[in-house]
């Protein structure tokens, strides 16, 4: 026991690798606050252009939302990073990342808008029409915040699976959290970064799956 606490929780080198995990959450933080509101805005306009009554427009977006979802967030990245300077375009890998988890994360959230686009009923549209609003302004003071309302647990737990999927950014050596841990892990040749890095997630993580718990309890009361 005492050989597992001194090889995988050395709070020694946890103290040394922690300026350096500071700083690798920093970049995750960063990373959050520019992926999740992208996602979350590019994905109801995708669901509103899969809502179009044009054919010739919401089949191409059904096409194209499967093909993302379809294709692993790890795969669309190195291709992205790696794949576009072969045709002259170059981005940083916080760029990279950013683009790959838009059309990925925001094919999801797209999803997860159209179904609560579809959850209501014609009868809300009638009813707000009758008013005198728009179907621009039925959509946008009625229906998208009940719809909203409606898959509020699911854009949550997409949320967190998002923030997880940050992870994969140290692939094209941006330095976030766990690219942090694993230099922390190459320079004292010890796991404990690596597993202080786990601890951080789960600080991190705990309260938005619980309230993730308890929306939907809520909803589904």
């Amino acid at each position: 026991m005492d050989m597992f606490i001194s090889q995988f929780l050395n709070v020694e080198i946890i103290g040394q690798a922690l300026p350096l995990l500071l700083r690798g959450l920093g970049m995750t933080a960063q990373l959050c606050l520019a992926v999740v509101p992208l996602g979350l805005v590019g994905g109801l306009l995708i669901a509103l252009v899969c809502l179009s009554k044009h054919r010739a427009i919401r089949w191409p977006a059904f096409v194209l939302v499967d093909f993302f979802r379809a294709v692993p967030p790890l795969v669309l990245l190195i291709f992205i990073y790696a794949g576009l300077p072969f045709i002259g375009i170059r981005p940083s890998p916080f760029v990279a990342v950013c683009i790959a988890f838009l059309l990925n994360t925001g094919s999801y959230y797209g999803e997860i808008y159209r179904a609560g686009i579809d959850s209501i009923g014609k009868g809300q549209w009638e009813a707000a029409r009758s008013t005198g609003l728009t179907t621009t302004q039925t959509l946008v003071y009625v229906v998208i915040p009940q719809a909203v309302r409606n898959v509020l647990p699911d854009l949550v737990s997409n949320t967190v699976e998002v923030v997880k999927l940050t992870s994969i950014a140290s692939v094209v050596a941006l330095p976030e959290l766990l690219y942090s841990a694993d230099m922390a892990r190459s320079l004292t040749y010890n796991p404990s970064p690596i597993v202080a890095a786990a601890v951080i997630y789960l600080i991190l993580l705990w309260p938005c799956v619980r309230l993730l718990s308890r929306l939907e309890h809520r909803v589904a009361r």
